[in-house]
């Protein structure tokens, strides 16, 4: 964000915020590749990686429905208007209703999905598991065992709400390496005696650590908890209104995932591990480039939007917006043309051999593509939520998932019947989803604040795509003689050149924001 002095304090605030909460995600990204290496060198893309992956999908969804996405988004915007007023009795007491609201519910869920697990695999998550007795067996018992995990995730995720509502970055950022942690000590402590299930373990292992690493920081806020359901408390009722049409988008995110998972599991062996490793790499630079600066902002834009500083907010979301695309656009060209050397430098090894290495490198170029797409909703749906408003992108949201869900049947089956792996479509469905999503946001965010810096942002469209092209070529260059070295050395090398020639570049054609960030490390580090 600019550090200049025609810039509000405000955007300071979210680079400053931003640049911790990207330093601890780059650290949770190190520890998911150490994770995934760990993984895929002990399953490789088999059966039994495939029914984890439908497994965790169901815990994932409960916490993304409860507590995760939909609570977060309608619960912030309040919470900090209530702090921003000075009203922080009101605010903890709210914190304490909707803790004790989440608890009850996920608690519930949690139970009905454990008893209807056999009947949530063979109609809804993974039906064409069902044609191999143990591996539908395998997917049934990883499911149970790892239900815990939602529970802890969703009291995690609304600490973590409430730490970044006061502020807090760092601490709430690092929770993704602990979870991390807990599977990478699940597979080197347990899978030779249990199998996959040494890494369902590890997911309970680590969501506990994901919320242990929080509550410290909790309590130094030193808030009040009241044991109440607070359903006549107006700032809970605000909450619960705001939650709803959040929570039908979210559902519709997971459906797509869901649908993904049924789909990949009617493809050839591998295909739903595939997606779900080719998914979490695309995912790894987009939540250090775009999660990093929406958690950030969120707070900021809230305060801005209870405060009636429209301008502020405007000039926020905009050098955000700048932010997001100087590093989304080199980052989906370099990953694409890296890809094949990626993949093989972190995961063929043990199981995981070349035929792996295809399978996921097909899925990771067809995701990149939509990367910008998926880190310009980051933050253009947290503009919307700090405008206490999550109707208006939970529709663009369900549209969007809609066409991917038709998109994805579609392309699967075009896809297959051109001799491509099928589970290409999958991934090209969701970037082209996405792409539709973010374009809609954008034009609607923009009528909503009567303009959006647009010269200033599309200046910065033109600098980026220019420097990322200037890169491409080099990447280009350096994968051509460098054909016949060892992939850690292809890969290695590609990042360095790519990133010096992309700065370089970005540098001569006058990127602001360039020189604006390398002047706040400066001042940061006292130079």
């Amino acid at each position: 964000m600019p550090v200049g002095n025609i810039e509000p304090a405000a955007n300071r605030q979210i680079a400053r915020a931003a640049g911790t909460v990207m330093v601890a995600f780059v650290f949770g990204n190190l520890a998911g590749l150490a994770r995934q290496i760990l993984v895929t060198d002990a399953f490789g893309t088999t059966a039994s990686l495939d029914s984890f992956s439908a497994a965790n999908r169901v815990s994932e969804t409960l916490f993304y429905l409860v507590a995760g996405g939909a609570l977060s988004s309608a619960f912030i915007p309040t919470f900090t208007s209530l702090l921003a007023r000075g009203e922080r009795k009101s605010a903890w007491k709210l914190a304490s209703a909707i803790f004790n609201l989440a608890l009850i519910v996920l608690v519930m869920a949690a139970a009905l999905a454990a008893i209807f697990a056999p009947q949530v695999v063979r109609y809804a998550i993974a039906p064409g598991f069902v044609d191999d007795p143990s591996q539908y067996s395998l997917t049934i018992n990883l499911l149970r065992l790892m239900l815990p995990s939602a529970v802890l995730f969703g009291i995690s995720g609304l600490v973590m709400a409430i730490l970044n509502s006061h502020q807090v970055f760092l601490i709430p950022s690092l929770t993704p390496a602990m979870y991390q942690i807990g599977m990478i000590l699940g597979v080197i402590l347990l899978e030779r005696s249990l199998g996959i299930y040494g890494l369902a373990w590890g997911v309970l292992l680590g969501s506990a650590l994901h919320l242990l690493l929080q509550l410290p920081s909790l309590w130094r806020l030193r808030g009040i908890y009241t044991p109440t359901l607070g359903l006549r408390i107006p700032a809970v009722r605000e909450v619960a209104g705001m939650m709803i049409p959040r929570l039908f988008g979210v559902a519709v995110v997971q459906l797509n995932f869901w649908i993904n998972i049924r789909l990949a599991s009617h493809m050839p062996e591998g295909s739903a591990a595939a997606i779900t490793l080719a998914l979490a790499l695309m995912l790894m630079p987009q939540a250090a480039i775009a999660q990093s600066i929406a958690i950030a902002a969120m707070p900021t834009l809230s305060a801005q939007f209870a405060l009636g500083k429209l301008d502020e907010m405007r000039s926020s979301l905009s050098s955000s917006l700048r932010w997001v695309l100087l590093l989304a656009v080199p980052a989906t060209i370099g990953l694409i043309a890296l890809r094949v050397p990626v993949v093989q430098a972190l995961y063929q090894r043990g199981l995981f051999d070349d035929h792996s290495t295809q399978l996921v490198a097909w899925a990771l170029m067809w995701y990149t593509a939509g990367l910008v797409g998926h880190s310009l909703v980051e933050i253009l749906s947290r503009a919307f939520y700090a405008l206490h408003d999550t109707r208006t992108p939970v529709l663009i949201g369900s549209l969007a998932m809609g066409v991917n869900i038709l998109l994805s049947i579609v392309l699967a089956d075009v896809f297959a019947r051109g001799g491509w792996m099928p589970h290409g479509g999958l991934a090209l469905a969701n970037s082209l989803a996405t792409a539709g999503e973010a374009a809609a946001l954008l034009f609607l965010i923009r009528r909503r604040l009567k303009g959006l810096e647009s010269r200033r942002v599309w200046i910065g469209v033109g600098q980026a795509l220019a420097a990322a092209l200037g890169m491409a070529g080099a990447l280009v260059w350096w994968l051509q003689i460098s054909l016949n070295q060892a992939p850690w050395f292809v890969t290695s090398g590609g990042i360095l050149i790519g990133a010096a020639v992309f700065i370089l570049l970005a540098w001569v054609v006058g990127v602001r924001e360039l020189k604006d960030g390398l002047l706040l490390i400066a001042r940061r580090f006292g130079w």
